[in-house]
């Protein structure tokens, strides 16, 4: 048996346009990237920067922001791969530094850094 829908109830949604609806909450967002920061000066002149920033998430689940790395000279920037950090770097002379990746908010190997090529190395 087919039921009749009252008039009123077909009118009152059919009159519904969608900027009557209740807007959908946006997604949550970590808002924008923290701006570049100057870290550490060599002492050849050269800057290490934090640039790229990634959230991440501990294992207990606690969240984080690990950086990525930046050496700025004479107005060349050398970017350091796949080496996103916590702490902040130490020099180990003129074009060394050294830095400890992190992973998920934990602490792992400690790199060795060229500050010229950019070149992780792990150090042993």
């Amino acid at each position: 048996m087919r039921r009749a829908i009252p008039t009123c109830a077909l009118a009152a949604a059919l009159a519904c346009s969608p900027a009557d609806r209740p807007a959908v909450a946006p997604p949550d967002s970590a808002g924008p990237a923290p701006a570049d920061s100057l870290v550490l000066t060599l002492p050849n002149g050269a800057t290490v920067w934090y640039t790229l920033a990634r959230d991440a998430r501990a294992a207990d689940g606690t969240s984080c922001v690990e950086r990525g790395l930046e050496v700025r000279h004479a107005g060349t920037r050398v970017a350091v791969p796949l080496l996103y950090t916590r702490d902040v770097p130490t020099a180990a002379g003129d074009s060394t530094i050294e830095a400890r990746l992190y992973l998920n908010c934990a602490p792992g190997d400690r790199y060795r850094v060229n500050t010229r090529t950019g070149q992780p190395t792990p150090i042993r």
